[in-house]
């Protein structure tokens, strides 16, 4: 498929990008700092600017293309992940402003143009958990998709909104409009030194719930979303099977989590925000539990 990306060059879509142009994806890099990928064109420029956003859905995924008379074609997919990746690195007006407008002009741009497949990056956050002010309780485990989310911080407010959009614009066009509620990314090089410390000090990691997803891992989320059609509007929590800390949920729930209940039974290394729906779904298979590369 020829993908528009929105937001490439970032932690984790610089490692989807390359996971997507491997499984032979002719993809195209949309973002104001190139990535420079072999074989992956940059197109610099800003989601908060309709006008670019209009521009970049129909244009060359790269200078060989400019050989087909007929111009340049609308893109198969768009995938995006561009935004203010998080609370806290921007004032509260701003990370809200470049979200949820840079989201909007992106659904509005592709689905008005006849594009029938978008997928964009929500987030964990929205559970109302990791960013919110004090020691705060889900109200239940594990976290599924039909969770009832309630963020109080600017940016898990900014993806709420944005599945809401989402939901809108697949509603008035049919097309499929996917959401991925992407844990804690985790590269490669990272394992070495986030994960030892929670050998004796799992508590770091109670704000998102103990989980994690391997960038890796979440380039074969989206494969998996580029290649299954036909389900409209849909929610996936993008993150890997088990918590990111070697202590048991026997242990971790009555110590963090004493007065949560529990919506059905959990095994003891399954993550407590939920994967169960893009296995089920889209037929998801980890290749990178954390367990190969630490000790």
């Amino acid at each position: 498929m020829r993908v528009l990306f929105t937001g490439g060059s970032g932690k984790a879509g610089k490692h989807v990008v390359a996971y997507l142009a491997a499984a032979g994806h002719r993809v195209l890099n949309f973002d104001r700092v190139g990535l420079g990928h072999p074989g992956v064109h940059d197109l610099l420029g800003d989601i908060t600017d309709a006008g670019q956003v209009y521009s970049a859905m129909r244009t060359h995924a790269g200078y060989d293309e400019m050989e087909n008379p007929a111009g340049a074609q609308l893109f198969d997919a768009v995938v995006h992940f561009a935004a203010v990746p998080r609370h806290g690195m921007m004032p509260d007006t701003e990370t809200y402003r470049v979200n949820v407008m840079g989201t909007y002009n992106v659904l509005e741009a592709a689905l008005k143009m006849g594009i029938r497949k978008v997928i964009i990056a929500s987030s964990e956050t929205t559970y109302g958990v990791c960013f919110s002010d004090g020691i705060v309780d889900p109200k239940v485990l594990p976290l599924e998709e039909d969770y009832d989310i309630d963020p109080m911080d600017s940016y898990g407010m900014s993806k709420k909104v944005n599945e809401v959009t989402a939901r809108s614009f697949q509603r008035r066009f049919g097309a499929d409009v996917y959401a991925l509620r992407i844990g804690n990314v985790i590269e490669p090089h990272e394992y070495a030194t986030v994960f030892p410390p929670l050998a004796t000090d799992p508590g770091q990691r109670r704000r998102i719930t103990f989980s994690y997803i391997d960038a890796r891992d979440l380039g074969q989320i989206v494969d998996l979303c580029l290649k299954n059609d036909g389900l409209g509007f849909q929610v996936f929590n993008a993150v890997n099977d088990t918590n990111s800390v070697p202590q048991p949920n026997s242990e971790l729930l009555p110590r963090f989590f004493p007065n949560v209940p529990l919506s059905r039974p959990v095994s003891e290394e399954e993550s407590l925000l939920s994967n169960r729906k893009i296995r089920e779904v889209l037929g998801f298979k980890e290749a990178h539990n954390w367990r190969k590369y630490v000790r």
